[in-house]
């Protein structure tokens, strides 16, 4: 039996140097892998009150087991580092075929520390580690970026990068990968420009092994025959049939689906800018990562219209929301365009989005003007909302206010504008409004890297009715209770490293089964995997504490906890917030600060 070994590459930007370091067992088999590693990572290495845009902030790259493997879906990589928006700790997210081809190439995670003097990128091929200028790419989109490097390495190299967005150190900059994936969320991609580091390049050739062959596929053959079997995840099911866009009428019938910055939760127009009519008239093709059956990427061609012309990949359901009904705007083609600037500067879509709704508000509210902002920045303006993202890409004008996002925004502006800042921690809220899905409200104040929904996605259970069906309006310790296991469930599948989506069809045994038969690990449970996924939370809210963060930090929006929704399901309600924390921090074996008990330190082996 081949015994699991996780290769670290460990690059150090100042020195213009790297060594190569192998992964303990007992470390692999607490983390695994993806966030779970770097979050252990960077505790241990990197004291309290680093900026996060200096040399001393590392940023990990990081796989996990399942990564590059058969097993379904395995096409996801994790960055972890301390984020430019928050402050703490923070972990993002992409799929495609990077993830795979770096462990093709020999290496299972990268750390990166330092800044180098000048642009470089990092080529890797076949264990091979060269760092080579990128002068001529700074400035460059994304898409010339990932075709020019491919020209000068390997034409089949998979590049992942930053745009001018990331150069420009904007805290709502992404890192891309093969053009059209992101790592969105919390700036990471402003700590790789702080580093002038433009890109890593990887190929590879070498197989990924697994302990035990025949397990696995077996293993394999079961999780295939739940996700066929899931109305979620099979084919011609949601998500393959009209993506993740699939949801846009779904939350909008349960009064959920956020307009014009949280003002309400129904949009008129949702129809026009869902997965079903995007299917209807600009979808190419489907499209899938790296092993991944459920084909839930969208490629769009807009063939008529003043848009036009514009096409491109991943026009995902949380992109279509916050360029439409955070916005008020009602063209696919324009969500079409939006998306495909932002892919190119290298932007989270869900907080330029966002940050461009809440500007917005402001103009509708009289607190800035006009004239202030540059544009008639009106919902429903489309031509002023593509407008303003190419100004926030390039930090000119009004665009610098907003290009760090709202709460930063709100600062710079003043006058009350931090009352209409949809931010928890500093990270945007998405497209979900909690008043009508208490578990999640409770999800988006307690999520280690800021208002996320894929740290604890409970609109599984509360509005779609899976794995069962959750009352949304329910407070009580039960709805606390299941939050909790979301958590521990994301954060363990978050580093093994694979979809979130299959969880729809699959359960912590699944998972297990897996991880098993690919390391070689005698007796690993779903108990074990679960316990894993609660230790790195606690970890992530360990490096938080030392940063400042406390149950200050754990809240949501005035808005969502002062105004009752207008209209729809949760008419009447706003966010029962104290109580839910109350319950939460004792449920988890935390403080009243919210950060973790001795005791709970001791039983999840991290004291």
């Amino acid at each position: 039996m081949k015994k699991y070994d996780m290769k670290i590459l460990k690059v150090d930007l100042t020195a213009c140097g790297y060594e190569t370091q192998l992964l303990d067992e007992r470390t692999a088999r607490g983390y695994l892998g993806g966030r779970g590693l770097g979050t252990k990572i960077l505790y241990d290495e990197q004291p309290a009150g680093v900026d996060p845009l200096s040399p001393e902030n590392i940023i990990v790259f990081a796989t996990g087991p399942l990564t590059g493997t058969r097993t379904p879906s395995s096409g996801r990589h994790f960055v972890v580092s301390k984020s430019p928006a928050t402050g703490g700790i923070t972990f993002t997210s992409s799929g495609g075929t990077w993830s795979a081809e770096l462990r093709k190439a020999g290496y299972d995670a990268i750390v990166v520390k330092g800044t180098a003097e000048r642009p470089v990128y990092l080529w890797i091929e076949d264990g091979d580690v060269e760092l080579r200028d990128a002068g001529s790419f700074w400035g460059k989109l994304v898409s010339e970026t990932d075709e020019g490097i491919r020209k000068e390495t390997h034409n089949e190299a998979k590049v992942l990068c930053i745009g001018p967005a990331g150069e420009k150190r904007l805290s709502i900059a992404a890192i891309m990968n093969e053009k059209y994936r992101a790592a969105g969320r919390t700036g990471l991609g402003a700590v790789m420009g702080s580093k002038n580091l433009k890109a890593i390049a990887v190929k590879g050739e070498k197989n990924i092994e697994v302990a035990d062959g025949i397990g696995l596929s077996r293993a394999v053959n079961k999780a295939m025959k739940k996700i066929s079997e899931s109305g979620v995840t099979k084919e011609d099911g949601g998500l393959n049939a009209y993506g993740t866009a699939v949801l846009t009428n779904i939350m909008n019938a349960s009064g959920i689906y956020p307009t014009k910055n949280f003002q309400t939760g129904t949009f008129s127009d949702a129809e026009n800018i869902s997965g079903e009519r995007m299917a209807e008239t600009i979808l190419k093709e489907k499209t899938a990562c790296y092993e991944c059956p459920i084909e839930c990427g969208r490629w769009v061609d807009v063939k008529s219209g003043k848009y036009s012309g514009v096409k491109g990949e991943s026009l995902e359901y949380e992109t279509s929301w916050a360029f439409g009904g955070q916005c008020g705007v009602n063209d696919l083609g324009a969500l079409a365009k939006a998306n495909y600037l932002c892919n190119e500067y290298g932007l989270d879509t869900i907080s330029t989005g966002s940050t461009i709704g809440f500007a917005m508000e402001l103009v509708d509210r009289g607190i800035i003007s006009k004239d202030e902002a540059g544009l008639d920045l009106v919902f429903g303006n489309d031509e002023a909302m593509i407008k303003m993202i190419e100004m926030m890409g390039r930090r000119e004008g009004f665009g610098a206010i907003l290009a760090d996002g709202t709460r930063a925004a709100s600062k710079r502006i003043g006058r009350g504008s931090e009352y209409y800042a949809m931010q928890v921690k500093g990270l945007e809220l998405p497209a979900y409004d909690p008043r009508g899905a208490f578990g999640l409200g409770l999800n988006f104040a307690t999520a280690n890297r800021g208002g996320c929904h894929v740290s604890g996605y409970t609109i599984a259970a509360e509005i779609l009715g899976v794995p069962l069906k959750a009352d949304p309006f329910d407070s009580t310790e039960k709805k606390v209770d299941l939050t909790i296991l979301f958590q521990n469930l994301t954060a363990s599948v978050d580093s093994s490293v694979n979809c979130l989506f299959l969880t729809f069809a699959l359960g912590a045994d699944d998972y297990a089964d897996m991880i098993r038969y690919v390391t070689g690990w005698q007796n690993y449970s779903s108990e074990e995997f679960l316990a894993t996924g609660e230790r790195i939370f606690a970890l992530e809210r360990l490096f938080n504490k030392r940063e400042g963060f406390g149950r200050k930090d754990d809240t949501l929006p005035q808005r969502l906890l002062k105004e009752p929704m207008p209209e729809g399901a949760p008419k009447g309600k706003s966010h029962p917030l104290e109580g839910m924390l109350d319950r939460y921090y004792v449920r988890r074996g935390y403080d009243t600060e919210g950060h973790p008990e001795q005791e709970t330190l001791k039983r999840l082996g991290l004291a």
